[in-house]
């Protein structure tokens, strides 16, 4: 699982997290019942607290997007994303996009083509 944390970013690690995790879910490159790496773990591979890595699991907890089992640890819960959510995440992700794009000098044709060719790759690895 490949997460990126922006520490200039305005959101906060651990909303970072969740976003990104969340994102993962919805398009399927997350699985149900598929084990997510331990706090400890997580914490460790991003250079962040393990009380940060905690809350993001515990709001996606919250959110019905993991569950906590006893002997696996954290995994994908079933996944039934309610198309407002759905809606909302990919607004979200459009939005933070569309400002790292901004902050880089991209064209409004050059970021519409890299989100095309990430949608391209996407189908190709599926």
């Amino acid at each position: 699982m490949i997460l990126q944390i922006d520490a200039s970013a305005p959101l906060p690690v651990y909303e970072q997290i969740r976003a990104q995790i969340s994102r993962l879910v919805a398009t399927g490159q997350l699985r149900e019942g598929q084990r997510l790496p331990s706090i400890r773990q997580l914490a460790l591979d991003l250079g962040v607290a393990k009380a940060t890595v905690s809350k993001a699991y515990e709001q996606l907890e919250r959110d019905a997007v993991v569950r906590a089992d006893r002997r696996l640890g954290t995994v994908v819960a079933e996944v039934e994303l309610d198309p407002e959510v759905a809606a909302a995440e990919l607004a979200a992700a459009a939005q933070q996009f569309a400002i790292a794009a901004h902050q880089i000098g991209a064209t409004e044709s050059e970021a519409l083509a890299a989100v095309r060719d990430a949608v391209l790759e996407l189908k190709r690895l599926r």
